[in-house]
């Protein structure tokens, strides 16, 4: 079993215990752990190839100098509470994956595996709590210059899809959905397909629920591919 090199912060050492017990024997072997995000970056923290943080109340400014402090290293963050600002936030500033502390062990354990592999992943009812903070008619203009090609990937996006998943619903190669995407991205001027994801529900681009029977779903989480 490939052991992957893992850094906890957790300020409570309650639940920081609870983590260890749950990480023993999993493929995350435990190098480091630490109170505080700034005890993490001004320490001389081992490398790693993931991190698992608590959400911090000053998330915008803390989480982006944990990223910066580990440029290379995925980043999950447990939460107590399904909030769309925490998660915007939290995504925001570089972190790779959003949880919930009330996640069971098997899930986390594969969340932890997909984030490795480069997806995304953030619980399933988030995209339903961030919809219902939409206003029924998105601002005018919001949609120019997207295509009804790239207003269709952005519902499957907000789903979850992987490209070949896309592909395979539009009748276009892997590599088509790719050069849209690209479009995409920089059209709305976002960085990644899960800010896309965030940025379709927040202006009105209601997902492609025809998708979710395709689509595999660990209990409560949603994986967006990276």
């Amino acid at each position: 079993m490939t052991e992957h090199d893992t850094i906890l912060i957790e300020p409570n050492r309650l639940f920081r215990e609870g983590i260890k017990h749950l990480l023993a024997g999993s493929p995350f072997r435990l190098v480091s752990e630490y109170a505080s995000i700034e005890q993490a970056v001004a320490g001389e923290a081992p490398a790693a190839k993931l991190v698992i943080v608590d959400y911090p109340v000053d998330a915008d400014e803390t989480l982006s100098d944990l990223r910066a402090g580990f440029p290379d290293t995925r980043i999950v963050v447990l939460a107590s509470e399904l909030s769309a600002d925490r998660l915007k936030a939290a995504m925001g500033a570089g972190a790779d994956g959003y949880l919930l502390k009330d996640v069971s062990p098997e899930a986390l354990i594969q969340s932890l595996q997909l984030v490795l592999i480069g997806e995304k992943v953030f619980p399933t009812n988030l995209a339903s709590l961030l919809l219902n903070q939409i206003a029924p008619q998105a601002p005018q203009g919001s949609w120019r210059g997207l295509s009804g090609r790239e207003r269709e990937i952005l519902q499957h996006l907000v789903m979850g899809a992987s490209n070949k998943l896309i592909a395979n619903k539009l009748g276009i190669t892997e590599a088509t959905v790719k050069v849209h995407l690209k479009t995409l991205l920089r059209k709305i001027d976002v960085n990644n397909r899960t800010q896309a994801a965030i940025w379709a529900m927040n202006n009105g681009i209601t997902p492609d629920q025809s998708m979710s029977g395709d689509i595999p779903a660990t209990r409560r989480l949603q994986a967006v591919p990276a």
